[in-house]
């Protein structure tokens, strides 16, 4: 009789235990990210602090629904690969809107603030990259999973960019242009999510 160990079915469950152990601390750091970025964003009135701290909401949800479907069939993590791409895609949208409206509106940002809260959020989504990197080739939910925690990295440095921007500038220009830069970065993932994510349904 064959042990535990060598029975496929139960390497498989492991294997999802461990997957939802590390969504389940990925989630709760973008949580709590997100309400101390949006709060720094309004306060600091900086698009780029607002962008990333939609990220964060939108990573959150993303988890919650990608430990829901992790113990579902493959047609159900393609539909929630779908789901994470649709939100990516609404939030590259929503920050585009915000920039325009800087444009017209111009407030300028708090650079310090920026800055502070910048780096605070790119060590959060460094250990959440560090903690995801193992399971980014399990499959279509945990690879979706994997592109949302590398974007914030990027998105994080480009909140710093623009804090310096801001700072040796005088100007909020640097804040408007990440912002525009950081929604590029969600709408070119969204595609690329998408688009994998329709061809799983289809086949």
């Amino acid at each position: 009789m064959y042990g535990c160990c060598e029975d496929k079915a139960c390497d498989l469950s492991a294997l999802k235990e461990r997957q939802g152990a590390v969504l389940k601390v990925v989630l709760v750091i973008n949580a709590i990210m997100f309400l101390v970025e949006a709060g720094a964003g309004i306060a600091a009135h900086s698009t780029a602090l607002l962008a990333d701290s939609l990220d964060m909401l939108g990573d959150s949800i993303v988890y919650g629904f990608s430990l829901y479907v992790l113990t579902k069939n493959d047609r159900w993590q393609a539909v929630s690969a779908l789901l994470k791409g649709t939100v990516m895609a609404v939030f590259g949208i929503f920050v585009l809107g915000e920039a325009i409206y800087k444009i017209l509106y111009p407030i300028f940002p708090v650079a310090k603030t920026i800055g502070a809260v910048g780096v605070v959020a790119l060590l959060a989504n460094s250990l959440c990259l560090a903690l995801l990197w193992r399971h980014r080739s399990d499959d279509i939910n945990m690879r979706s999973v994997w592109l949302c925690s590398r974007n914030d990295i990027i998105a994080n440095i480009s909140v710093l960019v623009s804090a310096v921007g801001v700072w040796v500038l005088g100007s909020g220009w640097p804040d408007i242009v990440i912002g525009v830069f950081i929604a590029a970065v969600f709408l070119r993932s969204a595609v690329h999510v998408i688009t994998n994510s329709v061809r799983e349904l289809r086949d």
